[in-house]
């Protein structure tokens, strides 16, 4: 199928820049699977449409502050860093610090890939290696030094390799641990397409509020809407909160850049599911409840644990998996998610579930209707 077939007009005034005044007073256009009807009501509403039974199922990922400003060494010269993914030591690299402690041993593998799950040391680590994203490129070869400064921390940086579109393996070091220096600096890394900088604000709007597992560089934006007082209405009325987390890597901005749909690739991520939910999950299963994904990222959770999903154990591992039209869901039975970009893998996988023509229709109506898209817009469920 040709990309051009997921393609439609947005005027650029609907792409919401700021979060709206409180959480969860987005507007929800509600979709019926089955005969594409359309309803219009607010977030808030969203217990009226689900039922005593249903698993909502929630990615309890936590965005990190990935994007640190600073400047080289010795020039001064500004820089600008987004951390991807943290790596292991390169096997050629001998630490500069004894006392290291490694990030994560988590390598890209096929959707397939499930283990037990590891939550990993809690540790301060003085030095850790990331693939980032740096600007200016053409500047930043390897053996550059770079310094990221604020008033509370300072990480020093050397880039060590150079990889295709702009990615660099870069040694970060500082002396209280460097995640603890990323929080205590960074910045929160807000989507290209909002076209301001970040404010304060944006630490706590661009993160939900049951977030709990720092590694994503973007907010699983669905899960923005919801309040502590929406998810306690809906656990009153008998609706049951699973959590998973998958940390969103840079591949959810990723474009689809060919033609046909098929030769696009998904970028590799990260994800766990805790034994407790997947005891819900065959709990909704035997006793015919519907299961209720809120976002893409917790989709794409779910599609991929197949026959695992009957499991007594902790699971993690990485899933590259990509949904589009065709795609025989297993598990998702409804799915709460925001308004996409044209031509985007995200656009593709919700048209997946609700159907092109139908999921086209309801953005054509959400335009009409002056709906607000993107992370910090309203929000669509479908059903």
């Amino acid at each position: 199928m040709h990309i051009s077939a997921f393609d439609f007009e947005l005027p650029e005034e609907l792409v919401a820049q700021h979060p709206p005044r409180q959480r969860g007073e987005s507007r929800l256009l509600v979709l019926d699977r089955r005969t594409g009807a359309i309803t219009h009501a607010m977030f808030s509403q969203l217990p009226e449409f689900l039922r005593r039974g249903d698993r909502l199922v929630l990615n309890d990922t936590r965005v990190f502050p990935a994007r640190l400003l600073g400047h080289r060494v010795p020039s001064g010269g500004a820089v600008e860093c987004l951390l991807v993914r943290p790596l292991p030591q390169p096997s050629n690299l001998e630490p500069s610090n004894p006392r290291t402690l490694e990030p994560s041993n988590l390598e890209p593998s096929n959707r397939r890939t499930l283990e037990p799950s590891d939550p990993g040391s809690r540790i301060p680590s003085p030095e850790m290696y990331w693939e980032a994203l740096m600007h200016p490129g053409q500047k930043l070869k390897p053996g550059a030094r770079v310094v990221f400064e604020g008033d509370d921390a300072v990480i020093e940086g050397e880039v060590l390799e150079r990889h295709f579109h702009g990615r660099r393996t870069i040694r970060l070091t500082a002396h209280d641990g460097v995640m603890q220096a990323i929080e205590r600096i960074g910045h929160i890394p807000l989507p290209p397409y909002i076209k301001r900088a970040d404010t304060s604000e944006d630490r706590e709007r661009y993160q939900t509020v049951f977030a709990r597992e720092p590694g994503s560089i973007a907010a699983p934006t669905a899960g923005l809407h919801f309040t502590p007082s929406i998810l306690a209405s809906l656990q009153s009325d008998g609706v049951r909160l699973v959590y998973v987390t998958l940390h969103v890597g840079y591949g959810t901005f990723k474009p689809v850049r060919v033609d046909d749909i098929e030769e696009h690739r998904v970028d590799p991520e990260t994800f766990s599911v805790p034994a407790a939910a997947t005891r819900e999950l065959v709990d909704a299963r035997a006793q015919q409840g519907r299961i209720i994904a809120v976002g893409t990222t917790t989709t794409r959770v779910l599609e991929s644990l197949e026959d695992h999903v009957d499991s007594q154990r902790d699971l993690a591992g990485t899933t590259d998996l990509f949904i589009r039209p065709g795609h025989q869901f297993h598990f998702v039975d409804g799915l709460v998610t925001n308004f996409h970009l044209p031509r985007s893998s995200l656009l593709l996988l919700v048209a997946a579930f609700g159907g092109r023509e139908q999921v086209l229709a309801a953005y054509r109506e959400a335009v009409a209707q002056r709906y607000r898209f993107y992370s910090y817009g309203d929000a669509m469920l479908i059903v």
